[in-house]
């Protein structure tokens, strides 16, 4: 999988007012990448592209370099206390991602330079709820890896982290661009999460992004470099066949991971769902997707953020979670299924 390079790049004026917009700035400058000032890293007008399509690709080439202004973090349940806003989007055009109903027509890729700001705010998290653990999730709108190898957000905040009793870090990706992580005096604070799936389902709707095995290899990768780890299975599809191709997901990565890493393993698992906002914009961006959204064949549900989305009836519901349950049990019996959902 090659690294992201981005095909152009938005500065907000304010982010060259910090080291780390100054060295992003240089950064593309040497990689002969076309850089433009705007001024609110929410607003990027101009994108190339004459249909929604064209235009969603082209977003998912550029690079938006911005200063996090809002000083609360929100909240990020179930997996932890609070969101890190270290960056927002990612490079992958997965079909199904949920970021089509967050982000909409805006998922360039953002990422924000006054991290020390960031953590100073994590800290005051920390210590006013302390000597409670604090968990910070730092890939809530995101996948923070393509974009490290430039910014080295993620090693800062893994090293802050590292470096606090009282709070915990995790984040989770797609992608096999981790070397720059291993080396991170982490302590044990991070847990590292991998999203996986099955081989078909990923070459069917996870585009731009590693294949199984590359991902396989990163987690055995991080596990040998000490960190906790973790993996989300989502989404998961009842489709032809997925009994066989979950259970074979599951059987390669046991055979593939250490048995170290066995001792502290988390597994979150979802379903497939979508939200009408979704399914429009997924159909604007893939007009031939196969994915799986007719509503006559879901329940619809409402959700914590006030709106409904449309899921597996409470009979599929039941035999993906046993199935599932039961699968987890015999290859990783020590291991922790954070939830189902």
């Amino acid at each position: 999988m090659q690294r992201f390079v981005p095909s152009r790049a938005y500065f907000e004026p304010q982010a060259l007012d910090y080291l780390l917009g100054k060295k992003l700035y240089d950064q593309l400058e040497a990689l002969n990448i076309p850089v433009r000032m705007t001024s609110s890293h929410n607003r990027v007008t101009g994108l190339p592209g004459k249909t929604t399509a064209e235009g969603y690709r082209e977003a998912k080439k550029t690079l938006v370099v911005g200063v996090r202004k809002s000083s609360d973090f929100s909240t990020c349940k179930p997996s932890a206390n609070y969101q890190l806003p270290l960056n927002t989007s990612c490079s992958g055009m997965c079909e199904y991602c949920y970021l089509a109903t967050t982000l909409g027509k805006r998922p360039y890729l953002r990422v924000y330079v006054n991290i020390d700001e960031i953590l100073a705010k994590a800290k005051k998290y920390i210590d006013e709820r302390a000597p409670e653990i604090t968990v910070f999730e730092g890939a809530a709108t995101s996948d923070p890896v393509p974009t490290e190898y430039l910014t080295g957000l993620l090693f800062t905040a893994i090293e802050f982290f590292g470096r606090e009793p009282y709070a915990k870090f995790r984040f989770v990706t797609k992608y096999n661009d981790i070397d720059s992580l291993l080396i991170a005096k982490h302590n044990g604070h991070t847990r590292f999460r991998f999203s996986l799936n099955t081989e078909t389902v990923i070459s069917r709707y996870e585009h731009a992004t590693p294949a199984l095995a590359e991902r396989v290899q990163a987690a055995v990768k991080v596990a040998e470099a000490g960190y906790p780890l973790g993996f989300i299975i989502a989404p998961i599809f009842f489709s032809s066949g997925w009994q066989d191709d979950y259970s074979h997901l599951f059987s390669e990565l046991a055979v593939k991971l250490p048995e170290t890493a066995k001792r502290d393993l988390t597994f979150e698992l979802i379903t497939h769902r979508f939200t009408k906002r979704a399914k429009a914009n997924i159909t604007d961006v893939f007009p031939k997707t196969m994915l799986p959204m007719t509503e006559e064949d879901r329940k619809y549900k409402f959700g914590q953020f006030g709106y409904g989305k449309y899921v597996y009836d409470a009979e599929r519901m039941a035999e993906i979670k046993a199935f599932m349950i039961e699968r987890l049990s015999e290859y990783f019996p020590a291991a922790k299924v954070e939830y189902f959902v």
